[in-house]
């Protein structure tokens, strides 16, 4: 391939990721940590004090001592398969409405048959991850910052299809190279090819998954259209025939099946779905109606952990099955899959372990990106006479120290002030956005005063010191009558941020060392104590 066009591509593939590179870092870092959510909630909400969940054949009583106690419930009601320690009730229901949502309930029956009724405080730490993910970690509302996403999967693509280009060249002869010595900007260079090369398949299910996402609406205004074309063909089908009558007073007061019944129709009818919740709903204009969740292991998900339908509660006949694994038209089918890739919702825990490594590998690599174009320009600097870094090399290393650290200080202790946050202190995920914000403009601005060579091993210290407040919340926070701590699952939270904090710790000591010994003119290189 002729240089001139490498050439080419390699400046296209150096800017574009300037571009796009520290608003990618905060999507990767933030969507690795959203693969193990529900252990996250776990850690992050406080346990419920609540009577075991009665026996399934015992919900029927449940359900109506719970809508004699609270009407307001049978709007929407959920009554939990499985239920443990992330599902403490077999029956629940949230008050509010999407805009104005309210507190969850929890119901179960007491020792003397006396129905229990609990508020639940649930950590939304999680979903906020989830969120900043979602915006790239943007400040604005979810309409403006999708499409700026949506640009910013573009250009992340143009990145992925211009840096294998560059590669190529070099490709045999370097694949495996991982030069180690005194030349550090080839030592970033071989790694950063390496772990973009190996990284290339879930690159590029990202980009494309993102672009998908980002413009969304119009993609779903087109499946609506599908969606009526196929609805008015349904309509002139006979309907599906009912189960066997089974008329028990259940059935017969509230005009709805029982859990276990719908649970048997619905078997019946999706072999192979394992069936996690049923919310029975009643409005004026539609009458009874529901939905189910559930997961089926042969079956991609369009939700990271279940697949979804609508169900007639009357009759059990499954009434919607769009997002219902297995049984999607190749519509729906195909724009699922692209919810499947991105979330990982496939293959269980190794798939989700890997989307994790993968998600920091990817983060890792766009911290390089800019830090090998910062080295690039130095040595084209100091070769036309300038020893100084210009002003712009110098805000962009304060930017490459500032952003990815103020993010990951600003999650960590986003995460750690989960259990010290009051359950009643109004809109919690405000809380959490205002904690994350502050540390991340905090660390930004610091990083712009003080440069990239002194504020990349303070801010280091400042993520090593956030993550590690992880798991001493966990440590302290009973021993204060302040929080709790769960067994289980949620200890993996704890495991990993210890890990974290202990990788944070000593890449601080190294930006240290090179702070201290690195060249002189090198914008990683302290001026008040560097050697030529």
């Amino acid at each position: 391939m002729r240089t001139d066009v490498i050439k080419t591509y390699k400046d296209v593939h150096s800017w574009v990721g300037i571009i796009a590179g520290l608003a990618l870092f905060i999507a990767f870092y933030a969507g690795a940590i959203t693969m193990f959510a529900e252990p996250l909630n776990r850690w992050a909400s406080a346990p419920t004090n609540i009577s075991t969940p009665p026996a399934l054949d015992r919900t029927p009583e449940l359900i109506e001592k719970v809508l004699r106690a609270r009407p307001d419930a049978r709007a929407a009601y959920t009554v939990h398969f499985e239920t443990g320690p992330d599902e403490p009730a077999r029956l629940s229901w949230a008050t509010g409405n999407r805009r104005a949502p309210g507190p969850t309930f929890l119901a179960a029956l007491a020792p003397d048959g006396t129905v229990q009724v609990v508020r639940q405080d649930a950590s939304p730490v999680a979903e906020f991850v989830d969120v900043l993910h979602q915006k790239v970690g943007l400040p604005l509302g979810r309409s403006a910052a999708m499409p700026v996403m949506g640009v910013i999967a573009l250009l992340y693509a143009v990145a992925i299809i211009s840096g294998v280009i560059c590669l190529l060249p070099s490709l045999v002869k370097d694949l495996f190279a991982l030069r180690f010595g005194k030349n550090v900007k080839r030592m970033w260079l071989d790694l950063h090819n390496l772990l973009g090369l190996f990284s290339l398949p879930f690159h590029i299910v990202m980009a494309i998954t993102a672009v998908i996402f980002a413009f969304h609406d119009q993609i779903y205004e087109a499946q609506g259209a599908v969606h009526q074309v196929g609805a008015a063909k349904v309509e002139r089908r006979a309907p599906p025939p009912p189960g066997p009558p089974k008329p028990p007073a259940f059935e017969a007061v509230h005009g709805t099946l029982s859990p276990a019944e719908l649970q048997r129709r619905i078997e019946t009818q999706a072999p192979g779905f394992a069936l996690r919740s049923i919310t029975y709903r009643y409005d004026a204009k539609n009458g009874a109606h529901g939905d189910i969740t559930g997961v089926d292991p042969r079956y991609g998900m369009r939700a990271p952990t279940y697949g979804r339908a609508e169900i007639d509660t009357r009759t059990g006949a499954i009434t919607g099955a769009d997002y219902m694994p297995g049984r999607q038209g190749p519509w729906f089918a195909a724009v699922t899959s692209f919810f499947t890739l991105h979330f990982g919702s496939f293959g269980g825990a190794p798939v989700r372990w890997s989307y994790f490594l993968l998600g920091l590998a990817g983060a890792f690599l766009f911290y390089s990106g800019n830090l090998l174009w910062i080295e690039s320009r130095r040595r084209k600097e100091r070769k036309a006479g300038a020893v100084t870094q210009t002003r712009a090399t110098r805000v962009l290393g304060s930017l490459t120290v500032g952003v990815p650290l103020g993010c990951i200080a600003g999650i960590s202790l986003t995460i750690a002030a989960a259990k010290w946050l009051p359950a009643d202190e109004g809109d919690l995920a405000a809380w959490h956005s205002r904690i994350y914000h502050l540390v991340f403009v905090a660390a930004v601005i610091w990083a712009l005063v003080r440069g990239a060579a002194r504020s990349g091993s303070e801010l280091l210290w400042l993520a090593a010191a956030a993550t590690a407040a992880i798991p001493l919340t966990t440590l302290l926070s009973p021993v204060l009558a302040q929080g709790w701590s769960h067994a289980g699952a949620s200890r993996l939270v704890d495991l990993v941020a210890i890990l974290g904090a202990s990788g944070f710790a000593m890449m601080a000591r190294a930006a240290w060392r090179r702070s201290v010994a690195g060249p002189r003119d090198s914008v990683w290189a302290d001026p008040a104590t560097a050697t030529i």
